[in-house]
């Protein structure tokens, strides 16, 4: 389970026609899909530089940057931000309103879980639960390249999927043509879905399987779900201690009963 053999994200952020579509998701500022509806990332954003002390001597490192929803935001701000992404028509929008607005982001096009860099950061950044996607080592490697390019009391803002957004998912089966209204394909296509639930590692698997004239894919979306107490084990082991958690990347006060939490760790 949860193998790399398995890991099939480039498939859904580097294909011409899915990537459109996970742009087009990422820019609905209505709507909570690639990103978090524009009034959220708005309050999101402020509590972020009051949280931080955000300002122009701050340098933030950005995974999973998409088409620089907050990058963008923060630089505005007067930070210096790296923005990381392997999505090229994402990347390519980020760039496009960088130049445009003259601000201090340097866009790397990459797989965040291969980054390297001299550079040492401030603050790292990994928005919209992208840490639940990864697999146990590769949680392992990615909080072991946010030591090495942290400075020295430097921190992490993460938020990942709770214990009460799992109880919350069912195992499911479902067909249809055209599966998510033409996400996977321009052309017909035939979508199967299949949802599994791991109870014991609390982890959910949805398996598209995409079968259209020519070729059949795979796109295999594991999640991982947590309790705090897991996700500190996980930090703590990784050279950081938990400064807080919170429900959401705004500052919302922790809930339990949240869908999801954020945590702050900070670098020894």
């Amino acid at each position: 389970m949860f193998e790399a053999l398995d890991y099939t994200a480039s498939d859904l952020w580097t294909d011409e026609h899915t990537s459109a579509q996970m742009l087009s998701c990422h820019l609905n500022e209505a709507i909570d899909l690639s990103s978090r509806n524009a009034p959220f990332i708005n309050r999101s954003v402020e509590w972020i530089v009051s949280r931080f002390n955000i300002g122009k001597d701050t340098k933030i490192a950005d995974f999973g940057c998409g088409p620089g929803l907050y990058a963008t935001e923060l630089a505005r701000r007067q930070a210096q931000v790296t923005g990381l992404d392997f999505s090229r028509r994402s990347i390519a929008y980020a760039r496009e309103i960088a130049i445009r607005e003259q601000l201090n982001i340097n866009y790397v096009i990459q797989n965040y879980l291969d980054f390297e860099t001299e550079d040492r950061f401030d603050l790292v950044l990994m928005i919209m639960c992208d840490f639940c996607a990864l697999s146990p080592a590769q949680r392992s490697g990615l909080l072991s390249t946010f030591h090495k390019v942290l400075k020295p009391g430097g921190s992490i803002l993460l938020d990942v999927y709770s214990l009460a957004a799992f109880d919350q998912r069912e195992e499911a089966a479902k067909y249809e043509v055209n599966l998510l209204n033409g996400f996977w394909a321009p052309n017909k296509y035939h979508g199967f879905l299949n949802i599994f639930k791991y109870n014991k590692e609390k982890v959910v698997l949805d398996k598209y399987t995409i079968v259209e004239s020519g070729r059949t894919r795979t796109v295999y979306n594991w999640l991982q779900y947590f309790d705090p107490e897991e996700l500190e084990g996980e930090f703590v082991e990784g050279g950081f201690s938990i400064e807080a958690f919170y429900s959401d990347v705004a500052g919302t006060p922790y809930d339990r009963n949240s869908n999801e939490f954020a945590v702050i760790a900070k670098r020894a």
